[in-house]
């Protein structure tokens, strides 16, 4: 019960190791999504399987489940923006403003998804995008409480570099193509 007034931020990663053999990385069905509560360190989800989209579904449906129980929760990932997008069409609602026209499509009130994005833009053509933003149009009525500077996923990536270290089938050392 605790858990619908207190804010939540959940980050979420994902990882790669070989099976089999080595293949690219899009190739692979060696790919893992942890969705882990920054606070208690407690894993939501941990799926595995090729990185395409029922991979990114099977983890956002959980973190829904989440969105129902909760009043305030954040989703912070690292780069990838599919979280956003596929959370973004499983929990929209539609916001009134009372004037006419198609209402606008919003995240639920009290969800935050925000993205860091990593990397140097200094090589890439056209506009560059800032280094953290929010990838679907949020609630106006949702305040922000993550700032910049939190804005990260080091948890989940601790957690990914513990698991290169314990469980020998996620170990770099094996595959040349690990993330």
């Amino acid at each position: 019960m605790a858990h619908t007034f207190i804010q939540s931020v959940i980050e979420g990663d994902e990882f790669y190791t070989k099976v089999k053999k080595n293949v690219p990385p899009e190739e692979s069905s060696g790919w893992t999504i942890v969705l882990m509560d920054r606070a208690s360190r407690f894993i939501w989800e941990m799926s595995c399987g090729k990185k395409d989209r029922s991979l990114f579904e099977k983890a956002i449906k959980t973190f829904a489940e989440l969105v129902n129980q909760t009043e305030d929760i954040t989703l912070l990932t690292d780069g990838e923006r599919r979280y956003g997008k596929i959370l973004f069409e499983i929990c929209h609602e539609l916001f009134q403003t009372g004037m006419r026209g198609r209402p606008r499509k919003v995240l639920k009130k009290g969800v935050t998804v925000r993205v860091k994005n990593k990397g140097s833009q200094a090589h890439k053509k056209g506009r560059k995008r800032p280094k953290y933003q929010t990838t679907c149009p949020q609630h106006p009525e949702t305040t922000n409480h993550i700032t910049d500077k939190e804005t990260h996923a080091n948890h989940v990536e601790a957690n990914n570099a513990a698991m290169r270290r314990k469980c020998s089938a996620y170990r770099r050392k094996t595959n040349t193509y690990a993330k």
